[in-house]
C-alpha cells in the first residue's frame, strides 16, 4: 500500500525540489500532512487507504503545504539568549527584563515590580531550565484558567491540560483526549495561545487538517487564518531555551 500511496502523490504536480515521504499508520482513521522544521513533508496515511483518495486529499491542500514549507525553509536560526541582567523576555505578549538576583535555599524564578528576577545559577544552563520551569508553572495555572471557555466554544473537552518541551511541536493531542502545549508557546499574545488550544481541541473533533478541521477552527475563531498568519511571524522568535 505504501508504494501506491507513494505512486499516486508523486504523480501530482508537487513543486521542485520538495522532500517528502509517506508514513503508514495503522491507528490513523484520516490523512495527517506535517512539515518538518527543515521543509520536509510528511504524510501519516491509514493503513487501509485509499491512494487516489489520499492523493485527491492532498491535491486540494498543495497551495497551504507550498505556502508552509518556504516558511520553514526561509526561518531565522532559532534564537540564543544571554541570561544577563537587562535581556528581554516575554510573557502572554508583553516584555520584561531579566535581573539576576543573589542565590538563596528555595528561591526560585518569579515575576516582581515588573522584572522577571533569576537567582544566580551556576552556569547558563541551569538558568535556562529555571526559566523554562517558570513559564511551565506561570503558563499551566493561565491554561487551566482559560480553558473551559474555549471548550465551552468548541463543544469538546480535553481530558487534561499539560505543559512540555515539545521540540519542534507547539501542540498535541492524544486519541485519549490529552492535551499538551510547549511552555515556549506562553510567550505569545493571548489571541495566539488561544489559537493553539483551539486548534488542539478542534482535533478531539477532526483528527486530520482537512476541511472539517478547517471549518471547526473558523466557527470558533473566525478570524483564525488572520489569526495563524500572526503565529507565523511569532514562531520563529520564540525562545526555546537554547543559551549562549
Amino acid at each position: 500500500m505504501s508504494t501506491s500511496v507513494q505512486q499516486a502523490i508523486a504523480a501530482l504536480p508537487l513543486p521542485p525540489g520538495w522532500r517528502w515521504r509517506v508514513d503508514l499508520r495503522h491507528r490513523r482513521r484520516s490523512l495527517g500532512i506535517e512539515v518538518t522544521p527543515d521543509g520536509e513533508v510528511l504524510f501519516a496515511v491509514p493503513a487501509d487507504a485509499d491512494p487516489y483518495a489520499v492523493a485527491a486529499a492532498v491535491r486540494t491542500r498543495l497551495p497551504r503545504l507550498a505556502e508552509e514549507v518556504r516558511r520553514r525553509r526561509e526561518r531565522p536560526a532559532e534564537p540564543v539568549k544571554e541570561l544577563i541582567s537587562g535581556s528581554s523576555f516575554a510573557y502572554l505578549g508583553r516584555r520584561y527584563r531579566l535581573r539576576r538576583v543573589p542565590s538563596a535555599d528555595g528561591r526560585k524564578v518569579r515575576m516582581h515590580r515588573g522584572w522577571l528576577e533569576l537567582p544566580e545559577p551556576t552556569n547558563a544552563e541551569e538558568g535556562a531550565r529555571k526559566i523554562a520551569a517558570w513559564y511551565t508553572e506561570r503558563g499551566s495555572e493561565w491554561l487551566r484558567a482559560r480553558l473551559p471557555s474555549l471548550e465551552a466554544r468548541v463543544g469538546a473537552a480535553a481530558r487534561k491540560i499539560a505543559i512540555a518541551d515539545l521540540a519542534d511541536r507547539w501542540g498535541a493531542c492524544t486519541p485519549t483526549g490529552a492535551i499538551t502545549v510547549h511552555w515556549a508557546v506562553i510567550q505569545l499574545p493571548p489571541p495566539l495561545v488561544d489559537l493553539v488550544l483551539v486548534h488542539e481541541l478542534c482535533h478531539l473533533k477532526e483528527p486530520g487538517h482537512g476541511p472539517g478541521f478547517r471549518r471547526e477552527m473558523r466557527l470558533v475563531l473566525s478570524d483564525a487564518d488572520r489569526r495563524e498568519r500572526w503565529f507565523a511571524d511569532e514562531e520563529p522568535l520564540l525562545w526555546r531555551g537554547r543559551v549562549g
